[in-house]
């Protein structure tokens, strides 16, 4: 693949999840309304919001060290970018994949967190600090459990005859050839504890502490604006598109291309996921932080741990359905 293209597709995969990012805001949103009887935003809204805050002075507080507080959200955009370029191309074309890129996407989504820790510390606002220190703890505590699922996944495939590889595209192609992951007992238990995972790295309910807006006054976001506040909108906007790919690639078989069909299952599990993030969402309260660390800890962990064991108990024993 020469440069050019490589830019076209990075470009390309960038906007569409951009404007696919904003859509399922606008349907987290209504649904999100329609559940407190109110009728909700018109299908418009998140893009009117990032044009009008794209117009406004960005401002920056005296207390805050400009270059970590500016930077943050520009490189949290970056690497999200990256990330849903990464995934795309491996959905649409799983035989043009490098080695290792789902250890390249395991970094690149951690970075949005990193920089949101940044970017708060560097504002010097108290409320921001006490975010930050809770989105350190968060991170702590779902890339553990985060990790053990996808190691369930690399190790299905390998008992699949797919070979050991960190290649998101081998992944793929060994589960279309046999059968996807969370056709087996340890694939839905990591399955399940992805999607509660993926719920935290969006800082959504309940795992929304770092922002908190009755409690922080929205916390890591509280001193941005302007320009900058659009930047963390885009950046979570696509994260909510961009993170149930990477569970439908290492869990749920990817996009089969040969049919027409093979479309429309990727777009109803697609759309499973979201109505799930967002029932999640509107039927849990906000956990303490002790809560979730414990909950992650204590309790997802060990479970992920036992999916492992399972599926390596399945490989060894030839039991396809564990």
């Amino acid at each position: 693949m020469s440069v050019l293209t490589t830019i076209g597709v990075f470009l390309a995969a960038a906007a569409g999840t951009l404007v696919l990012g904003l859509v399922l805001k606008w349907v987290d949103r209504k649904v999100t309304a329609r559940v407190q009887w109110r009728v909700g935003p018109p299908w418009y809204q998140p893009m009117v919001d990032i044009l009008k805050l794209m117009g406004k002075e960005n401002l920056m507080p005296a207390t805050a060290r400009g270059t970590g507080f500016l930077l943050a959200p520009l490189i949290a955009l970056a690497a999200t970018a990256v990330a849903a370029a990464v995934l795309w191309h491996a959905l649409l074309w799983p035989d043009k994949t490098f080695v290792g890129d789902l250890i390249v996407l395991v970094y690149l989504l951690m970075i949005p967190a990193l920089m949101t820790m940044l970017g708060a510390g560097a504002s010097g606002n108290p409320h921001a600090s006490v975010g930050a220190s809770r989105e350190m703890k968060l991170l702590l505590s779902y890339e553990l459990p985060l990790l053990i699922a996808l190691l369930v996944a690399i190790a299905r495939t390998a008992g699949a005859g797919g070979g050991w590889s960190f290649r998101l595209g081998q992944l793929i192609t060994a589960q279309q050839s046999s059968a996807p992951v969370a056709w087996s007992l340890s694939g839905v238990l990591a399955l399940a504890i992805a999607i509660l995972c993926t719920q935290a790295k969006l800082g959504q309910v309940p795992f929304d502490l770092a922002e908190a807006e009755c409690e922080i006054m929205s916390g890591v976001y509280v001193e941005y604006s302007g320009p900058s506040l659009a930047s963390w909108l885009m950046t979570r906007a696509m994260l909510a598109a961009t993170l149930p790919l990477l569970l439908i690639a290492a869990f749920w078989g990817g996009l089969y291309r040969a049919a027409w069909w093979g479309y429309l299952t990727f777009a109803g599990k697609y759309l499973l996921l979201v109505v799930l993030v967002t029932l999640i969402r509107n039927t849990n309260p906000r956990l303490r932080i002790d809560q979730v660390m414990r909950f992650f800890w204590f309790r997802l962990t060990p479970v992920a741990a036992a999916a492992l064991i399972l599926a390596f108990w399945g490989i060894a024993k030839g039991v396809s359905w564990l």
